[in-house]
């Protein structure tokens, strides 16, 4: 049987680590300039500790594991028969994979928080997982690279963030646009349309908008139970494209959506003044599904590529006292690996050098060449050069095709006349041209 993997997920090349390595170190050092650590979660949690947190939609997506041992021996035929995935699920898994970060970060800082100082800033960059239906730019299994600030409600961490990703998308050479919104604006929003008590069914039909569109947001709203009177004021919103000034005059009465245009007048003032290379907007009809956010809320798209967002974050006010630990607002943002390495190769952003650092490989000539061949080898390596001797004293067709599917442009020849020589010969493959050098000539041809 031919062997395949699973849907939604994928193999990477050598070249292809190469490049998302690149990428990682550009936010490693991003992150760290700004005072964030580095932290490392499980892979799984206990399931309690992820259900819930998402809204239903989340939930739906969380890979579950099944329970160890003969578990299906303690579920009684009801259970069976009833088919009732939320009575099931619970006794047939109790773990999953995580979904995100922030989470399973909460959880982190409230078993830890006698031994972390506060603020807390850590970075993280480790897969997730999601059952959601694989398309392009969207996986099963992907990496997520985190920074999240918790014990702090000061309004420049987020400034800080927004900084961070502009920092970040300006060293890769990305450009991007950083949609600023806030959470207590679409709750002032929702007051003012009569439909506080639906805020959650209202955010989460306006986070459907790049999917579905206008008309498909208010349908949503409509089949979510939302007034009609609410889904005809929000469509004439959506049609005019509310601008800061006019929600001014709409949330005027609401105290809620008042402190959230103060929030993010902060934020987008502080922000625009250091900034590189990204543009900085404000949108209303950015939502962020998560029901954990509850200020300022953040997405990223990258310019002159059709991709979904290539990052994105916000405020959560108190999301550890789902574990025990009250009154401790954070702030975090995330940066989507797979989407930015999709859009760097369709730029064609990548530096050459990422995946194709200079090498040099040495020919095997037989057993006592080679002892000699290894000793440069080693040599080469001690200075920073990268070079490897082939395995086996084979013909020597077969080493320049090794060479050659590995990218190795240049190969050394220590042959019985070379052992011991100050300077050997080194053959260019590409122009075919070739010169004795010495160690210090490859090393400045090669470092």
């Amino acid at each position: 049987m031919k062997p395949s993997i699973a849907k939604g997920t994928r193999d990477f090349s050598a070249a292809e680590v190469q490049k998302r390595q690149y990428i990682m170190t550009v936010l490693r050092e991003a992150f760290e300039l700004r005072g964030f650590v580095p932290i490392e979660t499980p892979s799984f949690e206990n399931l309690e500790t992820l259900t819930g947190k998402y809204g239903e939609e989340g939930d739906r997506l969380i890979f579950k594991i099944l329970r160890s041992g003969d578990f299906t021996s303690k579920i009684d035929d009801g259970a069976w028969t009833g088919k009732d995935p939320k009575t099931l699920g619970a006794k047939v898994a109790d773990k999953a994979l995580r979904y995100d970060l922030t989470v399973p970060f909460a959880r982190y800082v409230v078993q830890h928080q006698n031994e972390i100082a506060f603020p807390f800033k850590r970075y993280q960059m480790q897969p997730v997982w999601r059952a959601d239906r694989p398309q392009k730019g969207r996986f099963r299994e992907f990496y997520q690279c985190d920074a999240d600030v918790v014990g702090s409600d000061s309004l420049w961490q987020e400034v800080e963030l927004v900084h961070l990703y502009d920092a970040a998308f300006t060293k890769l050479g990305l450009p991007t646009t950083i949609k600023i919104n806030n959470r207590k604006i679409l709750a002032g929003m929702a007051e003012v349309l009569g439909i506080k008590d639906q805020f959650i069914s209202f955010t989460v039909a306006i986070d459907k908008l790049d999917k579905v569109g206008p008309q498909g947001v208010l349908d949503e709203m409509s089949n979510q139970g939302i007034s009609s009177e609410a889904v005809t004021r929000f469509g004439q919103w959506l049609e005019a494209g509310m601008t800061l000034g006019a929600l001014k005059e709409v949330l005027a009465e609401s105290e809620e959506g008042q402190r959230g245009l103060e929030e993010l007048e902060f934020v987008l003032t502080n922000s625009k003044s250091s900034i590189k290379s990204s543009k900085v907007e404000f949108d209303f009809t950015l939502a962020r599904g998560l029901n954990y956010y509850t200020g300022t809320i953040f997405e990223v798209a990258a310019e002159g590529v059709a991709m979904g967002s290539v990052g994105g974050g916000g405020r959560y006010a108190d999301l550890t006292s789902i574990f025990g630990l009250k009154n401790t607002s954070g702030v975090g943002i995330s940066f989507g690996l797979d989407r930015i390495y999709l859009c760097l190769e369709e730029l064609g952003l990548f530096p050459t050098e990422v995946s194709a650092r200079p090498a040099i490989l040495f020919a095997n000539f037989g057993e006592a060449e080679a002892v000699s061949a290894y000793q440069w080898v080693t040599k080469l390596v001690g200075q920073g050069v990268r070079a490897e001797l082939y395995p086996d004293a084979a013909k020597l067709k077969k080493q320049f095709d090794f060479a050659d599917k590995k990218g190795i442009v240049h190969m050394a020849m220590v042959g019985t006349n070379e052992m011991g020589a100050a300077a050997i010969p080194v053959k260019n493959l590409g122009t075919g041209e070739q010169e004795a050098m010495t160690l210090e000539q490859i090393v400045a041809l090669l470092g």
